[in-house]
C-alpha cells in the first residue's frame, strides 16, 4: 500500500518567531545602581537595628536583595555583576552596623548623629565595632552577600 506524498505549498509554511534579543544591559549603570542601593540600604539597615535594638538576618537579606536586584536588573547578564553585588552588599551591612553604632551613641548622649560623626569619626565608630564584633556579625555579612549574589544572577537570567 503506497501513498503519494504531496509536500505542502511553499506559501503554507509559517515563519518561526525571531528569538528574543539577549539583554546585554549596561554594566556601568548596574554598578551605579548597586552602589546607590547599597548606601540607601545601609542607612535603612542601621535605623532598623536601632529601632529594634538588635541585628536580624532578614534585614541583612534585604540589603543583599536590594543590591543584587539593582545590579542585575540594570546591569544585565555580565558575570562580574553578582560578584560586585556581593562586595557592595557586605560593605552595606558593615556600614549599616556603623550607622547603628552612631545612632546608639547619639541616643545615649542625647546629641545628633552629625555630632557623633564629627567627634568620633568613622575611625572611632570602627574601633567600637571591633570591640563589639562577634561571629554573628560575620554571619550577617554572609547572609547579605549570599542573597545579593543569588538575586543578581536570578534577575539577569
Amino acid at each position: 500500500m503506497s501513498q503519494n506524498f504531496q509536500p505542502p505549498a511553499p506559501d503554507s509554511f509559517t515563519e518561526a518567531p525571531a528569538p528574543a534579543p539577549a539583554r546585554s544591559g549596561n554594566i556601568g549603570l548596574g554598578i551605579a545602581a548597586a552602589v546607590v542601593a547599597a548606601l540607601v540600604s545601609a542607612v535603612a539597615y542601621g535605623y532598623i537595628m536601632n529601632a529594634i535594638d538588635r541585628e536580624v538576618g532578614y534585614a541583612a537579606a534585604g540589603v543583599g536583595l536590594l543590591v543584587g536586584l539593582a545590579a542585575g536588573k540594570l546591569g544585565g547578564r555580565n558575570p562580574i555583576l553578582p560578584v560586585i553585588a556581593v562586595l557592595l552588599s557586605v560593605g552595606a551591612v558593615y556600614l549599616g552596623q556603623l550607622t547603628f553604632i552612631a545612632l546608639a551613641l547619639a541616643d545615649y548622649g542625647h546629641v545628633g548623629v552629625g555630632e557623633v560623626l564629627s567627634k568620633a569619626g568613622v575611625g572611632g565608630l570602627n574601633d567600637i565595632w571591633k570591640e563589639s564584633v562577634d561571629v554573628m556579625s560575620f554571619v550577617f555579612f554572609g547572609i547579605g552577600g549570599f542573597v545579593a549574589f543569588g538575586s543578581a544572577k536570578k534577575v539577569s537570567d
